[in-house]
């Protein structure tokens, strides 16, 4: 049984159906947030909190995402959480009315940071809807463009933005007594990285000065070289087209790619050393932090880097080719891995509004997906985008993003649940550097300047902010592995005179296609919903991990990942209660937003209860507002 909370059951031939004798089968209850606002208010009125407060939305960063928390000191926890995203940019309606062939080239521009995921997975939808298969080398290619892409983000992540959370300089503002200790604590991982002591690397880390924070920023520009030298320009990629790729490849491109990827061997090493022992030293500190950013392990992924041998681009064979991935698709719901299907993946995919700045959708076009399974009405192919402006309120709606969830779970998305479900299914076709093994994966390095080694991330059993960052600094060798093997593919091929780089098409006049890129971002799950009416697109979904994130309250009242997150996260820094103003950054609340790595500007309101004192914290892309 694949679902618990939506009506859908399954035959044993694994067909599914629509339980039989309910009579709103996608019904469900609303609850009222008001009450919970109610007895809020009440609480800071009793303890000294102005009342009738109004948060308005951060809206002077483009993209922005505002996060209100109420924190109680004295108890050192949060009491009240809401994520609101402050922007609408409207893609969606954009698309409208559109050539297929604009797709690409407009819903790249949805990131600035990650463009060329975009445009591959507009074109995986377009291949789906007019039954397009790009060529064998067109595949592997476009693997080693996204996996160079993610060796872009994930350096960007790890030391730009979440890394110092952990430095010297902040560390210092907020818990002195670990930086004193990390004085004299041996870091154990010195053959990987070279520091002897941790205050070496927290010093290291420290923001637009520290060596590893300038290393980061040379990485990824070698990441953006490599990606550059098939993918013609970067960020908003034009080479990524339906059917295939709109350039040559060689021999000689593929060398001088090779030179930039194998120098992510040794810094793959050397990262994982690193946070593996910053992360290990701050839990020796205090076994506390496994709280920060806490939330049971329930997440998406679509899987990416399709096998040549597999991939066809069909909506009937999407399991059997999403399953030879190199990164397995799956939905995990509190640890326990529920599918690997890419059907019923799309199957649960829903998104709601009652929160949100959007009008609700009336009409249930798409009953059944094209194998006959059933669809909600909120199902993406059926969502309409109409937005609905208003006044921002804890009670109704306080956002621009929407509340995606699969069979009603509020599910968070990462580099880590790629890295996690593959790890769990332990399902990967080819296994030349890869080697999943259900409860862990292996990674064999190769040598270049430091010795081949075998390394191998572990399924923890807690999830938390540490995790997720832990799990994506494994994510830049296991990229760099993925990249290589699809690298002696792509050798191959062109040895054996498989030059082709593209399929011949035509967007039928008459009728309507529907289909579905299932593909992911440096952050995680990645979908986009197309419909073609009579040649033109008649309906563009685009669902990106922020989405699923940085969701709110579901109707029945259940946080977004981000929210809950916080929710769980104890406040471990030093504070004088009879100065908050003083004392209190808020950083473990940041540590736990940032370890999602949110794709847009985000700024942080936190609210310390028996005072007025607002503190505000920016959590941006660039870094440059870091105290």
């Amino acid at each position: 049984m694949c679902f618990k909370n939506l009506p859908i059951e399954f035959d044993a031939q694994g067909n599914a159906t629509l339980k039989e004798g309910v009579a709103n089968p996608y019904s469900y209850d609303v609850v009222d947030l008001g009450k919970n606002e109610d007895k809020l208010k009440d609480l800071l009125g009793k303890n000294g909190f102005l009342k009738n407060v109004d948060y308005d939305p951060v809206t002077r960063i483009a993209g922005a995402l505002a996060f209100h928390s109420v924190v109680d000191l004295e108890n050192k926890k949060v009491i009240s959480s809401n994520s609101m995203a402050t922007l609408f940019r409207g893609y969606e309606i954009i698309l409208k009315g559109r050539s297929p062939l604009d797709a690409a080239y407009i819903s790249s521009r949805a990131c600035g940071v990650c463009g060329g995921v975009h445009s591959t997975v507009s074109a995986l939808a377009i291949e789906m809807a007019l039954d397009i298969k790009p060529p064998p080398l067109v595949i592997v290619m476009r693997n080693i463009l996204l996996a160079v892409e993610y060796l872009y983000d994930h350096p960007l992540h790890l030391f730009l933005l979440s890394g110092p959370d952990y430095s010297e300089q902040l560390v210092n503002e907020t818990n002195p007594e670990i930086v004193e200790k990390a004085r004299t604590t041996p870091a154990k991982n010195k053959a990987a990285h070279g520091y002897e002591l941790m205050i070496d690397i927290m010093r290291d880390l420290n923001p637009l000065t520290g060596k590893l924070y300038i290393e980061a920023l040379e990485m990824t520009r070698v990441a953006r070289e490599a990606y550059v030298l098939i993918g013609g320009k970067y960020p908003h990629p034009q080479s990524v087209v339906p059917g295939g790729l709109s350039v040559t490849v060689n021999i000689t491109v593929l060398n001088e790619l090779y030179q930039r990827l194998i120098k992510f061997f040794d810094y793959g090493q050397k990262v994982v050393g690193l946070w593996d022992d910053v992360f290990d030293f701050f839990l020796d500190c205090n076994p506390d932090y496994a709280k920060v950013g806490a939330r049971p392990a329930t997440m998406i992924e679509t899987g990416v880097w399709d096998h040549p041998d597999y991939y066809d681009a069909s909506y009937a064979n999407c399991d059997t080719w999403g399953n030879a991935r190199w990164s397995t698709p799956g939905v995990l719901i509190d640890g326990e891995l529920i599918t690997t299907n890419l059907k019923q993946i799309n199957v649960g995919l829903e998104e709601f509004v009652e929160h949100s700045y959007y009008e609700k959708w009336d009409g249930h076009r798409f009953k059944e997906d094209m194998e006959g399974s059933p669809l909600s009405p909120n199902h993406p192919w059926n969502k309409e985008t109409i937005a609905k402006p208003g006044k921002q309120s804890w009670r109704d709606r306080y956002t621009w993003d929407t509340c995606p969830t699969w069979d009603r779970n509020s599910v968070e998305a990462g580099a880590y649940a790629r890295l996690y479900i593959t790890a769990k299914a332990n399902k990967v076709v080819s296994r030349r550097f890869v080697e999943p093994t259900g409860h862990s994966m292996i990674l064999h390095m190769p040598k270049h300047n430091m010795p081949a080694t075998t390394m191998e991330w572990h399924i923890p059993e807690v999830w938390n902010a540490f995790e997720r960052n832990r799990a994506r600094a494994f994510c830049i060798p296991y990229s760099a592995l993925v990249a290589l093997d699809n690298w002696y593919m792509a050798m191959d091929f062109l040895r054996q005179g498989e030059t082709s780089m593209s399929t011949p098409f035509e967007i039928p006049s008459k009728g309507t296609q529907i289909g579905v890129g299932f593909w992911g971002a440096g952050r995680g799950f990645l979908t986009h919903h197309l419909v073609i009416d009579d040649g033109a697109i008649a309906n563009y979904q685009i669902l990106t991990p922020s989405t699923l994130n940085a969701s709110p309250n579901t109707p029945w009242g259940t946080p977004g990942p981000y929210e809950e997150a916080v929710l769980n996260t104890p406040i471990l820094e030093n504070v004088d209660v009879n100065d908050p103003d003083k004392k209190f950054k808020g950083i473990d609340i940041l540590r736990a937003i940032r370890s999602f790595d949110p794709c847009m500007p985000c700024t942080t309101h936190i609210q310390v209860e028996n005072s007025d004192y607002m503190v505000t914290r920016e959590v941006t892309t660039c870094a440059c507002g870091l105290e």
